[in-house]
């Protein structure tokens, strides 16, 4: 099932998600999991929380496979190829940030409740992170480059955070009407999006 994305300015991406419950049926669990990656992949993105489905629970998916693939011409243009990053594709359930450390370094992002909105954030480069996965198994893992940013970004949803929200206050003021007219459904998309005050999905 392909979910519509909520755009900014519903509530829901301003909420602070909570825990998934330890008795939540597995099969429902998988399903929302599943449901959720076919969302994301439709969508052409590298990670979803379940906010952005309209769902305010811990919960968020990811392939950094797109981030991190180099192809041979790619790598024939660098002078020294370092080891290249692993793609994780991955879901976290009920996430926890341990720690967040290393230089900041920026980096254009975007955001599918966003569409057409690319802007260049600071995160940390190193991350530590405790999560379940789908077996509600508990892990605490480290993770760095793009795809600590890529978690960074999608932790910040369940948070109630947009990458937006990062921005300094003069860019921030040169996006409020960008940013007002989307939340009103008037911005160009190509995958279904659902917008507050609207009872239709687009």
């Amino acid at each position: 099932m392909i979910y519509p994305i909520v755009a900014i300015g519903d509530p829901v991406l301003k909420t602070k998600a909570k825990n998934i419950a330890a008795d939540l049926p597995a099969a429902d669990l998988q399903r929302l999991i599943a449901d959720m990656f076919e969302t994301m992949y439709s969508a052409h993105g590298v990670g979803l929380a379940a906010p952005q489905v309209g769902k305010a629970v811990r919960l968020f998916v990811m392939d950094s496979g797109p981030m991190v693939e180099l192809d041979e011409e790619d790598l024939a243009e660098l002078d020294e190829v370092e080891t290249p990053e692993t793609a994780v594709k991955r879901a976290f359930i009920n996430p926890q940030m341990v720690s967040e450390t290393g230089e900041e370094w920026g980096f254009e992002e975007g955001c599918l409740s966003i569409p057409g909105i690319r802007e260049t954030v600071l995160r940390h480069a190193d991350i530590v992170l405790r999560y379940e996965d789908e077996n509600r198994q508990v892990h605490e893992e480290a993770f760095s480059g793009l795809a600590a940013r890529v978690i960074q970004h999608e932790y910040d949803h369940l948070e109630g955070i947009l990458f937006t929200d990062k921005l300094s206050g003069f860019k921030k003021q040169l996006l409020k009407g960008k940013l007002a007219r989307i939340s009103k459904g008037d911005v160009r998309h190509e995958y279904r999006m659902k917008f507050a005050g609207e009872g239709r999905r687009r």
